[in-house]
């Protein structure tokens, strides 16, 4: 897997208008793993991108309407079959992490990447996903000097008590024992 110029070249890129510039270019140092699913509990429908693109139709089901407004996006989705969707270069400052904290370092969008698991806090993520999401860790690796395989982490441990993602679901044993062979 290759990154060319802050895209990952294996991902169907997907432009957000929502991120900005880092305060610094060369702090990028911490990824964060997130899940989202739209709505709630339901794969593999263009909610998602259509949520981190602002155009989200909020009459569709009544859960839209407690987001409706809101301006958030990563860096790179992985949907439940594998595919990767990059909505901000890994260069700029995504809208994932919110108010959080990591190592007494506050607004993890600073300097992290955000990838969103297409699922819930609660279901088992797909095999496929965890393979690209080690995929995408190397790669991140070698593409950004800051960045190590110890420097990531979950939403729910940067923003503990507000975000419960990616959740249970979540084997962190058997994806850190992908990031060991």
């Amino acid at each position: 897997m290759q990154i060319t110029d802050h895209f990952l070249e294996a991902a169907r890129q997907v432009p957000s208008p929502n991120y900005g510039d880092r305060p610094k270019q060369d702090d990028i140092d911490l990824i964060v793993i997130h899940s989202i699913s739209l709505p709630p509990g339901q794969y593999g429908g263009e909610q998602i991108e259509q949520f981190f693109c602002n155009e989200l139709d909020c009459a569709e089901h009544p859960y839209f309407q407690q987001i409706e407004g809101l301006e958030v996006s990563a860096h790179l989705l992985i949907r439940r079959s594998g595919e990767l969707i990059q909505f901000v270069p890994f260069n700029r400052r995504a809208w994932h992490a919110g108010e959080s904290s990591y190592m007494g370092r506050s607004n993890c969008n600073d300097f992290s990447i955000g990838i969103e698991l297409e699922g819930t806090d609660v279901e088992v993520y797909e095999l496929e996903q965890y393979q690209q999401l080690a995929k995408v860790c190397f790669a991140l690796e070698a593409a950004y000097q800051g960045i190590s395989l110890e420097g990531i982490t979950r939403h729910s441990d940067i923003s503990p008590g507000r975000k419960t993602d990616p959740g249970k679901g979540f084997d962190w044993q058997y994806f850190s024992s992908l990031l060991k062979t």
